[in-house]
């Protein structure tokens, strides 16, 4: 989706719940000494106290999260009920932990007995707070276009008019309705204005964000274009179809919609990946600073005109240009050139054949310098994209990045957009040079439609793996 509001309301949301915890501890201690009015015996140690606290609350918000707190579907506006639940389960289940944690450590964080139940409280009454003033400036901004989804509604049945109707009337809903592609007769009158005679047309005068569907015709073309534009893809299904399992089901107003994603690498999964990509690429750049500095040094000498450093404009998720950074490899006249115009250029047209029918390789290929051929074969030259892992151009796992002018041979180059390009991936630890184009590609779009937190690991573990033995590398 090329549009997301929700990481940082997510941010916010965590940071307002962490004040919520922290002011409900304070706000105890407080009314035990100055409210209640029974005799206490115990001094007040804040330096310790604070101590405590910054060590125990994250057990707090991985509770919350795990009660689903932060989820799309918890947050939505016809949830409050359960939300508050959740909020009084998370207080008492916090409380508890914290208590028990406190019992086998020093202690002290509960002298008496009333402060865990005057902190349950407070905690319970500041969460639902914080949530309640999170739901009142987040309709607020919705009201005023701000974060807001641009959505297209298109198939001729009565969910059509259901779904317009409600979009239209209710902007705190989050989606700001650009396009019906319907009969007359399934929409309401006054929406007249917003409907197009095709899919293509809205496409083209819209720029959705989000495509509603709500019956069965062409879902596989309708599909596929909300792919090509990395729109997020509702179905709406008919009642037969309601306990089916193609998605996450939602509710937009009271109308069941599956959300059908070109890849398990939404959501919440895309923050875990991004919080994994920072830790470990900092610690992984820390560790390599020394051979980074020694491959530049190597590098600069062999060549003390240009830099070391060579950098090109590649694409990564949502067709987004960045520039990817390299130790440099190739003699500087051909940098930035495609292979064809390469070898056009040194007067061996002949190569461009045989380059790409031995899977884009040459064994001696004449663009490379003796340097760069060392450091290709042992991946050196790859090291400085930690930093392009840091910046969050890339990610560590991911399909490899693509150079714009390689698009037209890629038939599911919109499906490989749709997340962010790897430092490493299942096509390189899986042959790199010794495997074909077609089966990286295929390779990289398995990585895509079958993600997970465990397939990274793997993928980085046989990547150490295939380096240190050089598998593949040539």
């Amino acid at each position: 989706m090329k549009k997301d509001s929700t990481f940082l309301s997510r941010v916010l949301l965590v940071l307002g719940d962490l004040l919520a915890i922290v002011f409900s501890f304070f706000f105890a201690y407080y009314f035990r000494i100055h409210f209640d009015k029974r005799p206490y015996f115990f001094e007040a140690n804040v330096s310790g106290f604070i101590f405590e606290i910054a060590f125990l609350i994250p057990i707090w918000i991985i509770i919350l999260a795990s009660l689903g707190l932060y989820s799309k579907s918890v947050l939505a506006r016809h949830t409050r009920g359960k939300e508050i639940g959740r909020l009084f389960v998370a207080s008492l289940v916090g409380i508890m932990s914290i208590i028990t944690i406190d019992f086998f450590g020093s202690g002290d964080l509960f002298p008496v007995r009333t402060i865990a139940i005057y902190t349950f409280v407070f905690c319970f009454l500041f969460l639902t707070l914080n949530r309640t003033l999170f739901r009142f400036v987040r309709d607020l901004r919705f009201r005023h276009g701000r974060g807001t989804l641009r959505a297209i509604v298109i198939g001729n049945n009565k969910n059509t008019d259901y779904l317009t109707d409600y979009i239209s009337a209710t902007p705190e809903s989050g989606y700001q309705l650009v396009g019906i592609v319907a009969a007359r007769r399934f929409f309401p009158k006054d929406l007249v204005g917003k409907q197009y005679a095709s899919l293509k047309d809205a496409l083209r005068h819209t720029k959705p964000d989000v495509i509603f569907q709500t019956d069965e015709r062409q879902t596989e073309y309708v599909y596929q274009q909300s792919v090509n534009r990395h729109a997020i893809y509702y179905y709406v299904p008919s009642e037969s179809a309601l306990s089916s399992q193609l998605g996450e089901l939602e509710l937009v107003g009271n109308t069941p919609a599956l959300r059908v994603n070109a890849t398990p690498l939404t959501g919440n999964s895309r923050y875990i990946k991004r919080f994994f990509d920072i830790v470990l690429g900092s610690i992984f750049f820390i560790i390599a600073l020394i051979p980074m500095l020694l491959v530049w040094l190597i590098v600069k000498a062999s060549d003390i005109r240009h830099s070391a450093i060579y950098s090109e404009f590649r694409l990564s998720e949502f067709n987004r240009k960045f520039k990817i950074y390299k130790f440099r490899s190739m003699r500087p006249e051909y940098s930035g050139m495609s292979p064809e115009e390469a070898f056009k250029k040194m007067g061996r047209p002949e190569l461009i054949k045989k380059y790409r029918k031995n899977g884009d390789y040459l064994k001696k290929d004449p663009r490379i310098t003796r340097v760069g051929s060392f450091i290709r074969k042992t991946s050196l030259d790859e090291l400085p994209q930690l930093w392009n892992v840091i910046r969050g151009d890339i990610s560590l796992v991911g399909p490899r990045a693509l150079v714009p002018g390689e698009l037209k041979t890629y038939g599911d180059r919109s499906l490989l957009l749709t997340v962010k390009s790897g430092l490493t991936g299942l096509a390189q630890v899986s042959g790199r040079r010794n495997i074909s184009f077609e089966e990286r590609r295929s390779l990289d779009l398995y990585y895509i439609k079958n993600w997970s937190l465990s397939l990274d690991f793997q993928i980085l573990l046989r990547t150490v793996k295939a380096v240190f033995r050089h598998e593949g590398a040539k």
